[in-house]
């Protein structure tokens, strides 16, 4: 059954907010020979326009037919029909996680989507010892995965800040925060995958074993495998956090506070920092989770008009160690130049500060604001260039911070392991930036219009000014955008696609390879 007209419908609104709308109409011979497939679970033909959208809201795709595998064999049997329909055939497979892509990227045009969160075949299984892991399917949200391995007094070293994203999903990508400076992003805590190929033929990788494929994997966009299982590095999980909020007003001190707190031996466990332009009341808003050190001076604080800088830290802890804890944030505090009666501090329970950004969501949820364009801007700036760049943008592209939150922290170059496909500024310390806008306006400074435009002013003025920045969650229109974003690494990147996805099915929506058209060389 082809999909409705209300359902074409829906997905026509998204250009009331700017968005670009693709829609083919399915071949009927394809759905035909997918239904003949033998499978443990099954397609739907019908209800597929959920699996046109995503979390960006920007653009949209309506498959041709959506798998609900039942098994790791679901995926390779799907992909290998695709892969023997031959290189005249358009039809393409996407891997869809919880949909968090920005940009399409994990849609399929007249495609196959596998919802990867129906893949739950195997139940999580958690080693303790001298190096404890968990295995868990592609599939499986990190919250899961947390709240599992919490259970073992255990947990993932490294995070995203949200976490109602697959273990796929990320992997594609990198996954960082607050912990990366540390831990490295949670591709550098990964042991082993399962991967089914653009062949439609399964894997397991690790450093040791396939090796190539396991590194063309993480942070591969999806073009090389659809990672259908990972076994994660963990660590002892602490009970508690100590949860830190400290302001600044000059850039130089926020920075270099940042810097020697990512080089130290004895520091914080997260490390993130935020951007506040012209903001009214942040401070109100602070108190209704966090107690000011001076709550008089904080009722007294005025924002408006001021760019201001927010250093975020946390301690891990267990309860019989809150002394010593007290002491060691004291010590590290101490070496800090915030203002000083900014100091706004809390304890929450580990897994509650872990999933502090889902609290908000459902806030945002009951008001209408969480399926909204989000026109985000994810950049990785060398620390050589960071005042520069800062120079530019806060105070003169941006005028304010009201659409979202801007983060800025550096990370260590060497917790990143170059052997995977994802790419990073050439420095020992970077940054990452995030410009993470909300759209929900058709017209005025809160639309996507006037979002992306910053966002390309910001992207321009780095380019001229030759800040050596590099895309986190890349977006590229052309084959020479992207070879520019890989540079040297480009020709890995090719000799890896056509060994693993030579057809060029997997993850269309990036815009990397167009079936058919694969280049064959550098």
């Amino acid at each position: 059954m082809k999909p409705s007209v209300l359902q074409y419908l829906k997905l026509f609104l998204l250009f009331a907010f700017g968005g670009v709308t693709t829609v083919h109409v399915p071949d009927q011979d394809v759905l035909a020979s997918l239904h003949k497939l033998h499978l443990d679970g099954h397609f739907s033909f019908s209800d597929v326009s959920t699996a046109a959208q995503d979390f960006g809201n920007l653009s949209s795709s309506m498959p041709a037919a959506v798998l609900h595998p039942g098994s790791v064999d679901d995926i390779a049997t799907t992909v290998r029909h695709v892969f023997l329909r031959g290189e005249h055939s358009t039809l393409t497979v996407a891997a869809r996680g919880h949909g968090h892509s920005l940009r399409g990227q994990c849609q399929a045009a007249g495609g196959i989507i596998i919802k990867m969160e129906s893949l739950q075949t195997a139940k999580m299984q958690v080693h303790s010892g001298a190096s404890p892991y968990v295995d868990a399917s592609g599939g499986e949200l990190w919250i899961n995965v947390l709240h599992e391995t919490f259970k073992y007094g255990l947990a993932p070293k490294s995070w995203t800040d949200y976490l109602h994203l697959t273990i796929g999903g990320t992997l594609s990508n990198a996954g960082v925060s607050g912990q990366t400076f540390r831990h490295g992003p949670q591709i550098s805590n990964v042991k082993e995958l399962e991967i089914v190929t653009g062949r439609g033929e399964i894997f397991t990788c690790s450093p040791e074993n396939n090796s190539d494929l396991f590194h063309a994997a993480l942070g591969g966009l999806g073009q090389f495998g659809i990672i259908t299982r990972a076994r994660i590095a963990l660590e002892p999980a602490p009970n508690m956090v100590r949860w830190i909020k400290v302001l600044y007003s000059d850039f130089t001190s926020f920075t270099e506070d940042q810097e020697m707190l990512i080089s130290a031996e004895r520091t914080f466990d997260y490390i993130e920092g935020f951007v506040i332009i012209n903001r009214t009341g942040i401070l109100n808003n602070w108190r209704s989770s966090f107690n000011p050190q001076d709550p008089v001076w904080a009722s007294q604080f005025e924002s408006d008009g001021r760019v201001l800088f927010c250093l975020e830290m946390t301690k891990n802890y267990n309860t019989d160690e809150a002394d010593n804890m007290e002491q060691e944030v004291n010590n590290l505090l101490y070496q800090l130049r915030y203002i000083p009666p900014s100091l706004f501090h809390t304890d929450v329970s580990y897994i509650e500060f872990l999933d502090r950004v889902h609290s908000s969501e459902v806030k945002l949820r009951a008001k209408g604001m969480w399926e909204v364009p989000h026109p985000w801007l994810n950049l990785m700036i060398p620390k050589s260039s960071i005042h520069t760049f800062a120079r530019e943008v806060f105070g003169k592209i941006l005028k304010d911070s009201n659409n979202g939150p801007i983060l800025l922290y550096p990370v260590n170059k060497f917790r990143w392991d170059n052997r995977t496909s994802v790419v990073i500024p050439d420095e020992e310390v970077f940054y990452l930036v995030g410009f993470l806008s909300s759209a929900p306006s058709s017209s005025g400074p809160y639309s996507v219009e006037h979002t992306l435009n910053l966002n390309n002013r910001i992207i321009e003025f780095s380019d001229k000014a030759g800040i050596g920045m590099k895309q986190y969650l890349p977006n590229y229109n052309t084959e020479q955008e992207w070879k520019a974003h890989f540079e040297a690494r480009w020709e890995t990147f090719v000799r890896r696609k056509n060994a693993y996805d030579p057809l060029a099915i997997l993850a269309p929506g990036q815009g990397i390879f167009h079936k058919a058209l694969l280049p064959l060389s550098s």
